[in-house]
């Protein structure tokens, strides 16, 4: 039986730790062959679904602030000795396991560089696995990327540690290579694999409609901000604007908090709901494409996560994405507006007054039977299972094509260790 380990990048949200299970679960529906340990930091990871054939290793928890730098989460101790402790954890876990291949996710040295010793020791060793580096469509902007990938050395640690970089994303939305000045020794190692389809959720729509006593021609609104942790100020939004607007046309809302919520405004939320009459929310939700489905209006952040939810049911959504500690959310919102798959509001200019004008457009749009335009390449789980196998039996990967690289590509950075994430830049 093959072995897959797969390190995910978790210290701010659940979007990491959710798209990495969903990988997980399709290798081992992909083959009976094969199972997975996750190593993750995630405080969630026990609230969701894990089949057969998958089990986790669980570090401490890092935390991540809005200026982008990380600290220890739970326990009384400084970064640098929460980080040493992950690192033998990983150290150990790999040794044990005898992983064929691990999928390591985001960066290439790992949160903080605690994938540097592991790398190094597994390359001089006679058993070393297959290395793969899973990105999402867009990290941050262009110019943070470039700079901090320089700074650190991550170009180089493709160069010398890993066989393939699979993007789960397209080139026509966002060509990082070209974005983030790939040289082209790491060019040629991206393969694009499509965004990551969902699978549909375990309830129907009319039960999920049933249970929260919609009518049938009557709208739901779905509001959810991610995880929850910097989502109070979309909800609140939301909330304020649904009470300026005339009864009658108040849709049926249900607002999903996200367990990260703090206690004091997840209570404030419930107690706005109330007012309304007509809103519902819950904490978590681990079915939230059951909740989707059953919905007909989306409000939510641009996670990458949420937005290929909303791509594979193809919902009329509003998008207000996370602008800080980085830019991600409203590169892809903006791009993903322009072609015409999502609305975006801009953080900046949110308000109930901005709200109502966008949820009214909304509602109007889907009354007129008006759907999003669809995106084609949702095909990225079968995609990086296929190429996972491949790797492990040995057999030849086609790369992408190879963006025309910068006249500078060949110069390489010196790596530096305990360089931080740096400055995010500012996407207008």
């Amino acid at each position: 039986m093959k072995r897959i380990l797969v390190y995910s990048h978790d210290t701010f949200g659940l979007g990491n730790i959710r798209r990495m299970l969903e990988v997980a679960r399709h290798l081992v529906q992909s083959s009976g062959e094969v199972s997975v340990l996750v190593i993750t930091g995630s405080p969630m990871l026990h609230a969701f679904r894990i089949p057969d054939r998958i089990d986790y290793v669980k570090l401490p928890c890092l935390s991540r602030n809005v200026d982008g730098r990380y600290g220890a989460r739970t326990l009384p101790i400084s970064l640098e000795q929460t980080v040493r402790l992950r690192a033998n954890l990983i150290r150990s876990a790999i040794a044990d396991f005898e992983p064929d291949l691990i999928l390591v996710d985001k960066k290439p040295f790992g949160v903080e560089d605690e994938l540097a010793g592991a790398l190094e020791a597994m390359s001089s060793s006679a058993k070393r696995p297959k290395l793969v580096l899973l990105l999402r469509d867009i990290l941050d902007s262009a110019e943070s990327t470039t700079r901090v990938w320089r700074k650190n050395g991550y170009f180089e640690a493709i160069s010398a540690y890993y066989d393939q970089v699979l993007v789960v994303g397209c080139p026509e939305v966002y060509d990082l290579r070209r974005e983030y000045d790939f040289p082209p020794f790491a060019a040629a190692k991206v393969r694009f694999c499509g965004y990551i389809a969902r699978e549909a959720g375990r309830q129907p729509r009319e039960a999920v409609r049933r249970t929260l006593g919609v009518d049938a021609k009557e709208p739901l609104l779905l509001v959810t901000p991610g995880g929850g942790e910097d989502g109070h100020e979309l909800v609140s939004n939301v909330m304020r604007a649904l009470h300026a607007m005339p009864a009658s046309q108040r849709p049926r809302t249900h607002i999903v908090c996200g367990p990260e919520m703090s206690e004091p405004r997840r209570a404030a939320v419930h107690q706005a709901a109330q007012a309304l009459t007509n809103a519902s929310v819950q904490d978590f939700c681990d079915d939230m494409m059951s909740l989707m489905a059953a919905a007909d209006v989306v409000v939510a952040m641009g996670g990458y996560n949420t937005v290929c939810e909303l791509l594979t049911l193809r919902k009329r959504a509003l998008i207000v994405p996370r602008v800080k500690p980085g830019t991600e959310q409203s590169i892809r919102a903006e791009r993903m507006a322009a072609m015409g798959f999502l609305r975006m509001l801009h953080p900046d200019l949110l308000s109930p007054t901005t709200m109502l004008a966008a949820l009214q457009s909304e509602l109007a749009a889907w009354r007129a039977e008006q759907k999003p335009v669809a995106l084609r390449r949702l095909d990225g789980l079968a995609r990086v299972s296929a190429s996972l196998f491949e790797a492990m039996d040995h057999r030849p990967v086609a790369p992408a094509l190879v963006a025309e690289a910068p006249a500078d590509a060949e110069r390489r950075p010196t790596r530096n260790h305990h360089a931080p994430d740096g400055a995010r830049g500012v996407h207008a």
